[in-house]
């Protein structure tokens, strides 16, 4: 059986872990090859771990056709369901397969709406039916229930692509950095995400929080207190005190000279 490995499908999700592999291994020396492998024509589409692992250790595999594929991104979809479908898949790694099947039925669509009606024989009666349409995944509600996440986790690594250094985004696939505090370090210059994610998980989780820090609504300066006039009233009350002292002084020197006229008359 002459079985091709195309690396771009081998490629397209992410590989296992060093642990996941071994695992792996471990089970299929113990048990066998137990699920078999997906294949189109030759070419292999589902399995690539299983095929590689067999063909190490000389062990038999069975194989079986998908004839529904009419293109490459029909195998796209078909691989992207199967891996969305999986509980051993990442949160990331499930947003990032949904966010592609959007862009995949996005670009079906479009040109489904710009070819012409198609006027060509029917196929042979015995031909396969290819596969369903997908649903489109036009909304972020809809690419969140896919990948089976929250409306705020798929923007969050929307972000992450569009901006995450390959470091940043390695140390997310490996669970070294959470997807929210990822997406806070993303918007920083790409020379700092890479020192940081450099630097290992304290260092991300500083980045991630300087950044979440520097975002809070400054807290308002108090207003400036009014000009005080309280140094004029000081020299207002001063200025009347020493009045009143000068008016008592007055008023005893009165008296005293009353005090001296009457006992001069007696």
């Amino acid at each position: 059986m002459n079985i091709v490995v195309n690396e771009e499908l081998k490629s397209y999700i992410d590989p296992l872990t060093p642990d996941e592999y071994e695992s792996l291994e471990r089970s299929i020396l113990t048990e066998g090859c137990r699920d078999a492998l997906v294949l189109w024509g030759d070419v292999l589409v589902d399995g690539h771990n299983r095929y590689g692992i067999c063909q190490k250790h000389g062990l038999p595999f069975q194989t079986v056709q998908n004839t529904r594929f009419k293109s490459l991104e029909d195998v796209h979809l078909w691989m992207i369901d199967q891996h969305l479908g999986r509980r051993s898949v990442s949160d990331f790694l499930r947003g990032v397969l949904a966010l592609r099947k959007k862009d995949i039925v996005a670009g079906q669509k479009a040109r489904a709406a710009a070819a012409p009606a198609d006027d060509a024989d029917d196929p042979p009666f015995d031909a396969d039916p290819a596969l369903p349409p997908a649903a489109p995944l036009n909304s972020r509600e809809a690419i969140a229930k896919a990948a089976r996440l929250s409306s705020s986790q798929v923007v969050m690594i929307e972000k992450i692509q569009k901006q995450a250094a390959p470091e940043l985004v390695a140390a997310v696939k490996s669970g070294t950095i959470s997807i929210n505090a990822a997406a806070a370090v993303a918007t920083l210059p790409a020379e700092e995400q890479i020192a940081a994610a450099n630097g290992g998980k304290d260092e991300l989780k500083q980045a991630a929080k300087r950044v979440r820090e520097a975002k809070r609504p400054a807290r308002p300066e108090p207003a400036p207190a009014e000009a005080s006039d309280e140094p004029d009233e000081v020299a207002r009350l001063t200025q009347r005190i020493a009045e009143l002292t000068a008016e008592n002084a007055d008023l005893r020197r009165q008296v005293a000279s009353l005090h001296a006229l009457l006992a001069a008359e007696a």
